[in-house]
């Protein structure tokens, strides 16, 4: 038997090292996924283009950080409601693959359905596709039971975060699901929500 293990990461450093750690865990790349919002411009975003449509970028591991494996794969697309997003893996062949073949709301909703495709609740669907809107990077592993545990370990050390706990979070400001018509968080909003959940420094 499997499952799917997914975590949200608000620091895109720690999810590609949770990556790569899963890779050495022995998770097959074809069972690992990560999407990781490009709103703020970290990433190259050259193959988007101007008018901001969906399209297929070539590949950027080298301009991530990604030597190999998974991350020497990733891509950059751009989707309505998520905005510009750089993926790889399964997951995001998934959602894009709605983005590329849908408009507007349609396009959207490929990542709630690949979440809840793996196996997730329609809340967590909701939760970790908001996540990703917010600025977020999302790394989903398929695992073996006999894994599982070990995987679960990896993600939390490298400060994964699972959608029960952003998900609170987020319905005290409000937030009640994932919106596929609302607009994409821009720079200035992604850099306050990440400075929302980061970890006061200890001088």
């Amino acid at each position: 038997m499997s499952r799917t293990i997914t975590r949200l990461f608000d620091d895109y450093a720690d999810a590609k090292t949770a990556v790569n750690d899963l890779e050495r865990l022995g998770v097959p790349h074809d069972d690992l996924s990560i999407v990781a919002n490009n709103a703020h411009g970290d990433h190259d975003v050259t193959d988007v283009n101007a008018h901001g449509d969906v399209t297929r970028g070539a590949s950027t591991g080298a301009a991530l950080g990604g030597v190999g494996g998974l991350l020497a794969g990733l891509g950059l697309l751009a989707i309505p409601g998520l905005g510009p997003i750089v993926a790889a893996g399964w997951l995001a062949s998934t959602a894009a693959g709605a983005a590329i073949g849908g408009v507007g709301g349609a396009a959207t909703g490929g990542m709630v359905g690949a979440l809840k495709n793996a196996g997730h609740s329609e809340d967590e669907a909701n939760v970790y596709s908001e996540g990703v809107r917010r600025g977020g990077t999302l790394v989903s592993a398929r695992v073996s039971d006999s894994l599982a545990d070990e995987a679960e370990a990896v993600l939390h050390r490298h400060r994964g975060v699972d959608a029960g706990t952003r998900g609170a979070a987020y319905r005290e400001t409000g937030w009640t699901r994932f919106d596929s018509d609302a607009p994409a968080y821009s720079r200035d909003e992604i850099e306050r929500e990440r400075r929302a959940y980061r970890e006061p420094t200890v001088l």
